[in-house]
């Protein structure tokens, strides 16, 4: 009975440390080879709304992390300099609309004068009142030209004071939320100075961070599942591309513009981590995503032992 219990016990060891070295494998090339990462950030794009026109504000229509549209109004500035401005533009645009009448009268009177004096004899007229007749009508053309550009730069105007009128009220450019926002009536604002963000979430999607070593087993198109750190559901989505170049830490520029390379060199190299975009092709419903989320990433290829993403 003894060798049996020996051989039994052998092989019940031997099974185990085998079955162990296949767990030990599969985990080794789940966790350093399989296109996965837990290092993945739900983000958006972040319009920095500015106003092109400078005021007060008087109204304020939104409120902090309040949904908006894309025309919605977010807030107007004081119009009352801007309608006075507009009034001012059609007056000089009616000044400018009749003296380019006038000038236009005294060019067709002076061309008809001079074609008179063209058509007379040389012995009806002398030839310097026929040359008068012509530089007056010349000298007509050149005001009526003028006035012409007058009336034009006018209507320029006009136009300007019509579209800071309408810009006082700022609008949304996104469909988005507002975040951080604390606006109130009384507050100046600067044209160009950014006063408030919304997040579009439209643009809303997921960087994964994944190792240089992982990138060959990534293709664009690749299927991949988002699971949030909050839990819930898993997202869908897929692989939309991958970023260009990330900074080098080991490079600086000097002043003589020559590569300054830091001469440490440690023998325990970490992978460097790629910025991979994940498109979301359908969010369930009831999942609240905030732009700044962390989440786990797993790419999901449809063939194995590809050739590296990046060589394409």
């Amino acid at each position: 009975m003894k060798p049996v219990s020996f051989i039994y016990r052998f092989t019940v060891t031997l099974g185990a440390l085998g079955l162990a070295a296949i767990v030990a494998w599969q985990l080794w090339i789940y966790y350093m080879q399989s296109p996965w990462t837990r290092d993945g950030r739900v983000r958006a794009d972040i319009v920095s709304l500015a106003p092109d026109v400078s005021g007060p504000i008087v109204k304020v229509f939104v409120q902090d992390n309040e949904p908006v549209h894309t025309g919605e109004p977010l807030f107007q500035i004081d119009p009352a300099r801007f309608n006075l401005a507009l009034a001012q533009a059609n007056a000089t645009l009616a000044q400018a609309a009749a003296a380019e009448a006038r000038a236009q009268a005294t060019m067709q009177n002076a061309e008809q004068n001079a074609a008179r004096y063209a058509a007379l004899s040389a012995n009806a007229t002398s030839a310097i009142a026929r040359d008068d007749a012509r530089t007056q009508s010349l000298a007509a053309q050149a005001e009526y030209q003028a006035a012409q550009a007058a009336y034009t730069a006018a209507q320029a105007d006009l136009g300007v004071a019509q579209l800071n009128l309408r810009r006082s009220t700022v609008r949304s450019t996104v469909n988005g939320i507002v975040t951080n926002f604390s606006m109130q009536p009384g507050d100046y604002v600067a044209a160009g100075s950014a006063v408030m963000a919304i997040v579009d979430t439209d643009s809303l999607y997921v960087d994964g961070y994944f190792e240089e070593t992982k990138l060959r087993h990534i293709q664009i198109g690749d299927k991949a599942k988002v699971e949030l750190l909050q839990g819930g559901p898993a997202i869908d989505g897929h692989v939309q591309g991958f970023a260009a170049g990330i900074a080098d830490s080991e490079r600086i520029a000097a002043p003589t513009l020559l590569a300054d390379v830091n001469p440490t060199f440690t023998w325990v190299r970490l992978a460097a981590r790629i910025p991979v975009r994940i498109i979301l092709d359908k969010v369930p419903a009831g999942v609240n995503l905030v732009a700044g989320m962390t989440c786990t990433v797993t790419i999901l290829p449809e063939k194995q032992n590809r050739q590296p993403a990046l060589a394409d």
